[in-house]
């Protein structure tokens, strides 16, 4: 199960660029996001039931012909032994429908031939070998409260940082120690290293970089909070070894077995989990925090 906290390009669920479209934010429309789902009930202000059908392991959802993209920013993804916050461009900017190849789904083989980045650039402590930073007891307890703050640099945006401030004490993002250079913030440079390392596809670069992601941080923003569990690769790509059969660099993510994250097994055995989100501020550069 994950904490989520994002930022999307969304404008008034969907109402303001779609305004036949009632229901709204109000009733959890107007969604997107840097996927492209194609779960969404309702997308782009219609109902979302040409080609529908059943999620096999989820009886909640499913997936239909449309699907809705947008810019994504990550802010923080994180639960009890794992975190990372994630950077996705895209070569197109607002909320757009899409269909087919511009989607970009996994399934049909085309993943990076659509609009989005859908692996993004991923700053997250273990993965990139900062073990001890995150989780019971470390250097960030995640058995006590905690700040997360993200901060955009430079405009056009060259940089995104992270600081976390608990027991009134600010802590500074890891550092890495398994790429070619030492990085402790999300950046071009850090992002081509991630991909070069691990030989994926560094979709990220070909969707426009950080430079085209700068571009998105002029439109509206919406800020999305959520507490879910994934019924596509049960978190693993989180918290454990993803790939589960790789020993490549970046493969071990946290301390799950590759076993664990089944969504049944989270629904049964812990069905009361909650978060608390709260004092939720933006401003200027290290305005929206203090520590003693």
């Amino acid at each position: 199960m994950v904490l989520c906290i994002l930022l999307q390009w969304m404008q008034i669920g969907g109402k303001q660029k779609y305004p036949a479209f009632k229901p709204g934010a109000k009733y959890g429309r107007g969604y997107c996001d840097g996927q492209c789902p194609h779960d969404m009930k309702v997308s782009s202000g219609r109902a979302n039931v040409d080609g529908w059908k059943p999620q096999d392991n989820d009886e909640n959802s499913g997936n239909g012909k449309l699907g809705t993209c947008c810019w994504e920013m990550d802010i923080w993804e994180g639960n009890l032994v794992s975190q990372a916050y994630t950077v996705h461009a895209g070569s197109k900017s607002g909320q757009y429908e899409c269909t087919g190849t511009q989607c970009g789904d996994t399934d049909s083989g085309e993943r990076f031939k659509g609009t989005c980045d859908k692996d993004g650039c991923d700053f997250a402590s273990y993965r990139w070998g900062a073990t001890d930073y995150y989780g019971p007891g470390k250097t960030v307890d995640t058995k006590q409260p905690m700040t997360v703050v993200t901060q955009f640099i430079g405009d056009p945006l060259t940089e995104i940082k992270r600081v976390y401030v608990q027991g009134g004490k600010v802590i500074n993002n890891s550092k890495t120690s398994n790429l070619g250079s030492v990085y402790d913030s999300l950046t071009e440079a850090f992002c081509d290293d991630t991909k070069q390392v691990t030989g994926d596809t560094n979709d990220f670069k070909a969707k426009g970089g950080m430079s085209g992601f700068s571009k998105n941080l002029d439109t509206p923003q919406v800020l999305v909070m959520s507490l879910w569990d994934d019924h596509t690769a049960n978190m693993l790509w989180l918290d454990s070894t993803y790939p589960t059969d790789s020993t490549k660099p970046g493969a071990a993510r946290g301390t799950c077995a590759v076993t664990s994250g089944d969504p049944k097994d989270v629904e049964s055995k812990q069905a009361n989990s909650q978060v608390v989100y709260s004092d939720i501020k933006f401003g200027p550069i290290n305005s929206t925090y203090k520590a003693n």
